[in-house]
């Protein structure tokens, strides 16, 4: 297996656990995304084990790239800090067999690595129910989500519809839009719950 994280004591405490397995042969280590996908390509690896946040390429733009890419598809657990809905969905949307939060115990990483080799698919307890909270939720739209980003950055509407070239009257119903669909009562308790759910990343200015 390649196990792929910029911090090097997750992964040196990560090939520990696994190296001690007899049935568990960690390949490579990668430090980044980039790395991660030369290492993938040159050894083929049966499980890929990734954090989501990475330099040069995150964990989500690694999984999305192996899986265009590959045949047959790669089986890819992500282990990271990150548990937002959003994090998560996207994650398993594409292509993610596994989901880990970083603290799940050896026996849980253990467990997971043999499981997805199998063919099987693991989330952590507490990751399915949020995926399932997730699933309850109406999806928006990406440019929905262009539009909720810009309003977090502080943007007014008329602004917003400069910067993506629609009209005013376009941006109100998005926000319109955007309000029902997060059950808020205005943009400040809409930008919480985005947060909330992991919906907003960093600054598009």
């Amino acid at each position: 297996m390649l196990i792929a994280d910029d911090h090097p004591l997750v992964r040196d405490g990560l090939a520990g656990i696994l190296r001690l397995q007899k049935d568990i042969k960690v390949v490579a280590e990668a430090i980044n995304g980039e790395e991660a996908c030369q290492l993938y390509d040159q050894l083929s690896p049966d499980i890929l084990m990734l954090d989501l946040r990475m330099p040069k390429m995150d964990g989500l733009q690694v999984i999305t790239d192996l899986m265009s890419s590959h045949v047959p598809k790669p089986r890819i657990i992500v282990l990271t800090t990150y548990e937002s809905e959003e994090d998560i969905r996207q994650a398993l949307s594409a292509g993610a067999k596994g989901y880990l939060v970083k603290g799940a115990s050896r026996q849980e990483i253990r467990e997971a690595v043999r499981r997805v080799a199998a063919g099987e698919s693991l989330l952590a307890t507490e990751v399915a129910s949020k995926l399932a909270e997730s699933m309850a939720h109406p999806a928006l739209s990406e440019r929905e989500l262009q539009v909720l980003q810009y309003m977090a950055n502080g943007r007014i509407n008329k602004e917003i519809g400069q910067i993506l070239h629609i009209s005013e009257s376009t941006v109100k119903t998005h926000v319109r839009s955007i309000l029902t669909k997060l059950e808020a009562m205005g943009r400040t308790e809409a930008i919480a719950v985005a947060t909330r759910r992991g919906l907003i990343r960093g600054s598009l200015d």
